[in-house]
């Protein structure tokens, strides 16, 4: 292999440059470079920034050169002229030729205490690269005895090769750019990067660890972002210098295209990576042979993120590579430690690609070719800390050369594969202007053993993720759960008091402490309700609305805590309706018909052989009417749950809304199928369906509350007007000592008549030639909520045949009550003697009903429906199940009901229909 020592003034024929430079890095101390290393990089990572001018080679002046490793235009020397790509200098046709030798041919400046090409896997199994056991050491001594730049850069790229592992005891790639680097500390640094050596290619921030945090999150980028504003950046424009594996600078490249995906796609698809503010998930699978037809070499890129800055100059900002592969010492660093460890996989799909290569492949096959030789997952690591990672610069795609034995023209035996790309954009806390913090690529490579490289495939992903720091908005949700909490105590406290009151029971026992976690449980539901709407619609106004980025969505990790507190929610209130359905489902209730008889008949008498008179029998038929129309109008509702589940689901698929929860920047609920279709939000999905849901509902709500009641039908007046029409009256116990009456007695005397004489009673009423239909004289309430004594709930259990007897026995007065009772939902006064007919214009009876408890059942419908649209992300099958579940809660709360009804009424439950 001929490398040429071009591309450095200092390297002139005639010159003593060469002396020079070598006696500047040979006479250097490791021990006094280390401890000036100590002293000095700390301070420097704090101070410096990692940005440089952006300059092109063909930008370079006649007299100057493209130095490929300050990636600048270098002025030539005295006896030097540019090349014709811009990129080298010459003296003449000078140049420096060596040979590939082998480890016994290393020279004598160079510690030869390391095994050249050859690599030991844990199973104790060797493997010989021919690539490494030719080049390793004379790219090492071209670099270090002539400075040669592209020695340099391909010593550099074995270390990448490497995985940019570092063990001192071992003389492998790394430790020799690193030893060269050391003895070189004389020599300048490059746009004042302490990391990056003159002639050196810059790998690593630095060799200890610690400097991770300094690096990704002390320096702002110099320029915005935006969503929206036409005069602000809405793309990350990045750039690669690439190099191919012998250190030949290639060119500048923007990584639009697909640069660094493997998998294939469409420009605009793939360009989509890098719209900014959109989250980006890429997964495939690919023919090992494809990959081997595509990447012959190994193309190895420095990434740069470029920006305009005040004076409209053009610059490039250094993009850190997290390198999970990376072992610093013989530990893998970036990982943590692996055993005893608590890990989450970032994304599903990688999970399943992670399992069946762990679970399906043996050890033995990825034993090889580097310094590790097992494969790596992308972990999110709960108990690791960025402090400890140790940041590099470089990275490749595919690596098919190294894994070649004996012959570089041979298949390769082993091929290191990127296969889980991820780039991190973290937000600036507390930025208006849309401020970054340098972007992270997070790299896992994965070793295969090429066996039949046509039925082989890898599977291979690639993200850009966005991230902000969430501590303050959990700070908020936890203040607001704290107080909201405090509040469900509070009320479940007065329920529970109040609950007691209407039982007539003052011990507090084992039940009412069971009550009281009911009750809580209601209103806690409501408190995680209030606060996963609030929290989504904050993302989804505040997210999709801004120009100026300001806020980013929380990634999936950081949805945990939503997704739990949407889950406890409608858990609790799962507990809730289930209550108030066993209580609707077991309520006493019980008729009383205020007819008499019209007069007496003669009637046989069997067995005397005569006749004698007898009252005139009251017509059942009005009860059972009554009682039909009771059981009708349990399960009524102030929405249309079909009509409810069909509009949310047209306005979700159909119109397009669904589109608002996807982790991009638009606003717009159409996409082109062309285009990129970004992952869905969990919390966005939940904030459209929850906004969708309670707007329809509202809308339904106020719709039959304004128009239908008012101008079709109002089931629960024409109810309250049949019982007095019937001459019936009900009455509705729902606790021991409390419940409901409805009025019905009539005014007409009776109700058992013909036709043209219930029209004339009609008629009279509404001339106002009768009576009001009120309990009490000259009004019109005839529904009460009444809270009976003792005395008078002990005579309903034991004569419960003989019901009108109850009510004749029955002593009470009548009163309105208190504003603070109403808002409180409990009475103040206890019965003694007398029971209690509270003045009830709002028809609270409907309690019992599905109708009052309309906004119980509408929160768990949504509930329902967001938590099985979480868990399988299909609005169709969250519409479909929301729906069925209703209909079997209906079912029930009917064939129960009817049932109790039929036994407490003593109406056979066969003219129930």
């Amino acid at each position: 292999m001929g490398l040429i020592a071009a591309g450095v003034c200092t390297m002139v024929t005639g010159g003593g440059g060469t002396a020079a430079t070598m006696e500047a890095w040979s006479t250097s101390s490791p021990a006094a470079v280390t401890a000036l290393l100590v002293l000095v990089l700390p301070r420097l990572s704090q101070a410096q920034t990692f940005s440089l001018p952006f300059r092109q080679p063909e930008t370079c002046g006649h007299n100057q050169y493209f130095d490929i490793s300050a990636l600048s235009c270098v002025s030539c020397g005295a006896n030097q002229r540019q090349d014709s790509r811009g990129e080298t200098v010459w003296g003449g046709l000078w140049k420096v030729t060596l040979p590939p030798w082998r480890c016994s041919q290393t020279p004598a400046s160079l510690e030869h205490r390391f095994i050249c090409g050859k690599n030991v896997s844990g199973k104790g199994k060797s493997f010989t690269s021919e690539w490494f056991a030719k080049y390793l050491q004379s790219s090492a001594a071209a670099c270090w005895l002539y400075a040669n730049l592209t020695s340099c850069q391909a010593l550099g790229n074995i270390c990448v090769m490497n995985m940019n592992s570092y063990d001192p005891a071992t003389f492998d790639a790394c430790r020799l750019f690193q030893f060269i680097f050391e003895n070189t500390v004389g020599l300048r640094t490059i746009h004042s990067v302490s990391f990056w050596r003159q002639n050196l290619p810059w790998l690593f921030y630095g060799d200890q660890l610690g400097l991770a945090p300094q690096v990704l999150s002390t320096t702002p980028l110099p320029t915005n972002f935006s969503f929206k504003d036409q005069n602000q950046n809405t793309k990350l424009k990045f750039v690669a210098a690439s190099y191919d594996v012998r250190g030949n600078f290639l060119k500048w490249q923007t990584l639009e295209g697909g640069v660094l995906q493997l998998c294939p796609d469409t420009e605009t698809r793939l360009n989509a990576a890098y719209s900014f503010g959109t989250t980006y998930q890429q997964n495939c699978e690919i023919p090992l042979s494809k990959i081997l037809t595509d990447f012959p070499t190994p193309i190895f890129y420095d990434v740069y993120l470029e920006y305009t800055d005040e004076n409209q100059h053009q610059h490039i900002w250094a993009v850190p590579v997290l390198n999970l592969n990376l072992q610093h010492n013989k530990i893998f660093v970036n990982q943590g430690d692996l055993q005893g460890k608590s890990f989450q996989i970032d994304e599903k799909s990688s999970q399943k690609m992670f399992n069946k290569l762990f679970l399906e492949s043996h050890l033995e096959q990825f034993e090889g070719i580097f310094l590790m030789s097992s494969f790596f997952f992308l972990f999110t690591i709960k108990d690791g800390s960025s402090s400890k990672w140790l940041l590099t610069r470089r990275i490749f795609l595919v690596d098919a050369v190294s894994g070649r034995e004996n012959d570089l023209g041979s298949q390769p035996r082993l091929i290191r594969i990127a296969t889980q790309i991820s780039l991190s954009i973290h937000l600036v806390p507390n930025t208006k202007n849309g401020n970054i913090y340098p972007p992270l690529i997070t790299i896992a490579y994965s070793d295969l053993d090429i066996k039949d490289p046509n039925s082989q495939s890898v599977k291979v992903s690639f993200s850009v993720k966005y991230e902000m720091n969430q501590g303050e908005a959990h700070v908020q949700t936890d203040i607001a759960l704290g107080v909201l909490g405090g509040l469900a105590v509070l009320s479940s406290l007065l329920k529970t008091a109040g609950w007691k009151r209407r039982i007539g029971s003052p011990v507090i026992d084992l039940q009412t402490v069971m009550k009281f976690l009911v009750y809580y449980a209601g209103d806690l539901a409501n408190v995680f309700f209030i606060i996963t709407v609030g929290t989504g619609l904050y993302w989804l106004i505040f997210f999709k609305a801004q120009k100026s980025v300001s806020v980013l969505l929380p990634m999936p990790a950081q949805e945990k805590r939503f997704v739990t507190y949407v889950g406890c929610a409608f858990a609790l209130k799962a507990l809730q309706f289930l209550h108030k359905l066993i209580s609707q489902i077991t309520i006493d209730i019980f008729f009383i018909d205020w007819e008499r008889p019209k007069g007496k008949v003669l009637k046989a008498v069997e067995g005397e052989g005569g006749v004698r008179s007898a009252t005139v029998p009251v017509s059942i038929w009005r009860t059972y009417f009554v009682a039909n129309e009771w059981n009708e109008i349990q399960t009524v509702r102030k929405i249309n749950p079909l009509f409810q589940v069909l509009t949310v689901l047209f306005l979700l698929e159909v119109v397009g809304f669904k589109n608002l929860a996807l982790m991009d920047s638009s606003s717009s609920l159409s996409r082109s199928p062309a285009s990129y279709i970004a992952p869905y939000s969990r919390i966005l999905r939940y904030a459209v369906s929850t906004a969708l849901w309670l707007v329809i509902g509202i809308i339904q709500i106020m719709f039959f509350a304004v128009f239908y009641e008012r101008f079709i039908e109002d089931k629960i007046r024409q109810f309250v007007d049949l019982c007095c029409m019937s001459n019936i009256s009900v009455f509705l116990l729902s606790h021991k000592c409390f419940g409901y009456y409805i009025h019905g007695r009539s005014v007409h005397g009776h109700a058992d008549t013909n036709m043209e004489e219930m029209n004339m009673n009609l008629k009279r009423e509404a001339e106002s030639l009768c009576s009001q239909r009120g309990l009490v004289p000259n009004t019109d309430g005839q529904t009460f909520q009444i809270a009976i004594s003792s005395q008078m709930r002990q005579h309903y259990d034991r004569i419960h045949e003989t019901l009108t007897r109850v009510h004749k026995e029955m002593d009470y007065f009548i009163k309105d009550k208190l504003l603070l009772e109403r808002i409180l939902g409990m009475e103040f006064m206890e019965p003694m003697e007398k029971s209690i007919f509270y003045n009830d214009e709002g028809y609270s009876f409907s309690s019992v009903l599905y109708y009052g408890n309309e906004a119980t059942l509408l929160i768990y419908d949504l509930l329902f429906f967001c938590v099985v649209d979480l868990a399988c992300q299909n609005f169709i099958l969250a519409a479909f199940l929301t729906y069925l579940q209703q209909e079997i809660f209906r079912f029930i709360r009917n064939t129960v009901g009817q049932k109790n009804l039929a036994s407490k009424t003593l109406v056979d439950q066969r003219f129930l229909i």
